[in-house]
């Protein structure tokens, strides 16, 4: 389930560290976490739809890489991700 292209603008005005700011991990991570949303709700509708289970579990994994790059260079900004985010560590 892909997202909007003005959701994906949104979310890069909200998460970006400067003006032309489109590839940070910060902005990365914000939209996986709404695709991921997003894909959650479609698998509960429809719980047999393998191929999107394996393609949530790609997202959540690459999420969980991004968080983790995050944390060792920038903690303090790790923290805030979590915490804007509502993500569970």
């Amino acid at each position: 389930m892909s997202i909007s292209q003005e959701m994906k603008q949104q979310l890069r005005a909200e998460y970006a560290q400067g003006p032309n700011d489109t590839g940070s991990p910060q902005v990365q991570i914000a939209v996986l976490s709404h695709q991921i949303q997003a894909l959650t709700e479609h698998l509960q509708r429809h719980s047999k739809d393998f191929a999107s289970r394996r393609g949530l579990l790609r997202m959540v994994s690459r999420r969980r890489r991004l968080l983790d790059y995050l944390k060792k260079t920038a903690p303090d900004q790790y923290v805030e991700m979590l915490t804007r985010l509502g993500i569970r560590k």
